[in-house]
Parts: C-alpha cells; sequence; structure tokens
C-alpha cells in the first residue's frame, strides 16, 4: 500500500514538473514573439502590426499623469494607428490635468483622426477632453458640459476653538498660503484667489469657443458652469452627434476616410507593475497577450502557485477570480 502511494505522489509530482516547463516554455516564446513584434512596431521590421484604431479610454478622476502622456505620445508616432476613438466617462478632474490631456490629444491630431465618445458623464476636465478631439459623438442622456473651475478648502476654525488649539504661523507675506484652513479669508485672499479661478474660467471658455465655434455668451448657464444632456450638448454645439462608438468609427471611416473594418485596439497606460502586458496590449493585434495569461495560468494552477500571495512576479500574473 505503502509503494502505491509513493507511486501515485511520484506521478503528481513529475505531471506537476511537467506542465511547469511546458508552462513556461509558452510564456518564454510568447515574450519572445511579442519582443519581435514590439521591435517591428518601432523599427518598421520583423512583424510588423496591422494598422488599427486605438481605443483610449479616459475614467475616473483626471489628473496629469505622466504614464498616460507617454502612452499618447506613442499614439502619436505609431504609424501601425490609422485613428483614435477616445472613450470618455469621467466628472473632471485637476484643471491641469485636463489642460496636459487636452495639449496631448491636440498632437495627435495634428497627424491622425481622432473622435470622442461620451459615455455616462463628460464634465469638466473631462469635457476639456473632448475638446481636444475632431468630433464629439455622445449617448442621449451623457452629463455634459459643466464648463467651470472651482476651489474649495474647509474652514476650522471653529472647531480648533472648541478643542482649545491654537495655530500660530510666521509667513514672508499676507497672501502667503492663502486662503487658509486655519484662517477665516480675509478681502485680499478672497480677491486674488477669485482672480485666479477667473483667469482659468476664462481660457476653459476660450477654449470652448474656439474649438467648438460657439458663442458661450447666447448658450443658457453654460458660463455659469451648468450641465447638458447628450441631446441638449448637440443642440447647442457642444457635441456633434448622438451615438456611441459604432457612429464613431461610422465617422472615421466616412468623413475621414480610414480604411474600413479595421481592428479597434484598447491602448492602456504602461506602468511599472503591469509589465509586460501593458506594452503587449499597445503593440500587438491578436492572441498574444492572452497565450501569456493562459500559460502563465496554467503554471500556476497546477503548481500550486496559485493559492500564493507574494509581492512581486507572482501576484503581478495572478489572474483575477471572476
Amino acid at each position: 500500500m505503502s509503494n502505491e502511494i509513493e507511486s501515485v505522489l511520484d506521478r503528481r509530482r513529475q505531471r506537476r514538473s511537467t506542465t511547469l516547463w511546458r508552462g513556461l516554455a509558452i510564456l518564454a516564446g510568447a515574450i519572445a514573439l511579442g519582443t519581435v513584434t514590439i521591435a517591428g512596431a518601432s523599427t518598421d521590421w520583423g512583424l510588423a502590426p496591422k494598422k488599427q484604431i486605438a481605443r483610449v479610454t479616459i475614467e475616473g478622476m483626471i489628473t496629469e499623469d505622466r504614464a498616460q502622456l507617454r502612452m499618447l505620445k506613442r499614439i502619436e508616432e505609431a504609424k501601425h494607428v490609422a485613428g483614435v476613438i477616445l472613450v470618455v466617462n469621467s466628472p473632471g478632474g485637476t484643471t491641469t490635468g485636463g489642460e496636459a490631456l487636452y495639449e496631448a490629444l491636440r498632437k495627435i491630431s495634428e497627424k491622425k483622426p481622432i473622435v470622442a465618445q461620451f459615455g455616462t458623464v463628460a464634465a469638466s476636465a473631462a469635457y476639456i477632453a473632448g475638446l481636444a478631439t475632431d468630433q464629439i459623438v455622445a449617448r442621449g442622456n451623457t452629463i455634459t458640459g459643466s464648463v467651470g473651475v472651482i476651489m474649495q478648502w474647509p474652514e476650522v476654525t471653529e472647531l480648533l476653538a472648541k478643542l482649545g488649539v491654537k495655530m500660530n504661523e510666521i509667513k514672508s507675506g499676507p497672501l502667503k498660503a492663502s486662503p487658509s484652513p486655519f484662517q477665516p479669508i480675509d478681502p485680499a485672499s478672497r480677491k486674488v484667489t477669485e482672480e485666479m479661478i477667473q483667469d482659468s474660467h476664462k481660457w476653459f471658455l476660450d477654449l470652448v469657443r474656439t474649438r467648438r465655434g460657439v458663442s458661450t455668451a447666447e448658450i443658457p448657464g453654460l458660463e455659469e458652469g451648468r450641465v447638458f444632456s447628450g441631446r441638449e450638448a448637440v443642440r447647442y454645439k457642444l457635441a456633434d452627434r448622438i451615438g456611441g462608438e459604432a457612429e464613431a468609427v461610422q465617422w472615421l471611416e466616412d468623413e475621414r476616410k480610414i480604411q474600413k473594418k479595421l481592428s479597434i485596439v484598447d491602448w492602456r497606460p504602461s506602468r511599472p507593475a503591469d509589465w509586460p502586458f501593458s506594452t503587449f496590449s499597445e503593440a500587438v493585434s491578436g492572441g498574444i497577450l492572452e497565450t501569456i495569461r493562459a500559460a502563465t495560468r496554467t503554471v500556476l494552477e497546477e503548481t500550486g502557485l496559485s493559492t500564493i500571495r507574494l509581492d512581486g512576479l507572482v501576484s503581478v500574473w495572478h489572474p483575477a477570480k471572476n
């Protein structure tokens, strides 16, 4: 009986060892093929990627994201990208984040057509991103607009007084670090803060006037920061048409004459923890990424590593549970 158990255990060990090396071989081959393809994408030799439409998704809080800006620069320079669909689903973010995103998208539009597809919400800094594109497609009920700038801060002076806490400060001038949550705002601080907000607001309104060809003063509530439905946005020429991705692709094909039936490929920012998957997803159109993931999943499951949580390569590649 002992010999039979030992034999079974030995066969299991052999099977796991074989599976491990087979999976690693598949993984190495896929990585090698992906590397050749990436080299072809940047130097025009090897397995050059097929022509494609790049899909870039802007969602959540918008900030000046360096990884995202690097990705947009790669799209600008990628010869195999014929056009870009910018999927926007964001309530906005920082004004500087919207500004940086706008500038990067405008550079892309100098070389290839770019169309925005608005989802649930495209407001504030997210609408700034849409302004950078050549065409805006919105859903009928997309929350659009909120053209404006806001600065908020709490004032905790009364709370501190109740707690018996007093803040002391020595500063080089009365406007340094003002407004402050530890001081009631004074007229001079309010004035310079309002001037800064109005300067940014004017910049935003000028973008709308220039890019959309409208008089912002003639659109009810726009200069006051109101939001519009997608249908209202089209009516006031803040967007161009109602629809989704199909309409965005149709515009690229009909108006910018890009090749019909091109694959739409998602591009995502490359971040250190994402390597190598993020790079492959941007450079490879096909099944290489899925091959790598499947091979990794097999190795993890068959060797029992799928239940281990480690900081490093294993946890990075651990497949998500559905």
